[in-house]
């Protein structure tokens, strides 16, 4: 592959830019809620 050709799904997606805005869009909702279980255990 060549690095200025773009990975796309068969509906035209372009899989690196999805990468990369969920990189920059901060926690998933399993990584808050692995988060909070840490923070709860902790306080105990």
């Amino acid at each position: 592959m060549k690095p200025h050709q773009k990975k796309l799904t068969v509906v035209g997606t372009d899989i690196e830019e999805v990468k990369r805005l969920n990189n920059q869009s901060g926690l998933s909702y399993n990584q808050v809620k692995q988060l909070l279980a840490e923070q709860y255990a902790n306080k105990k």
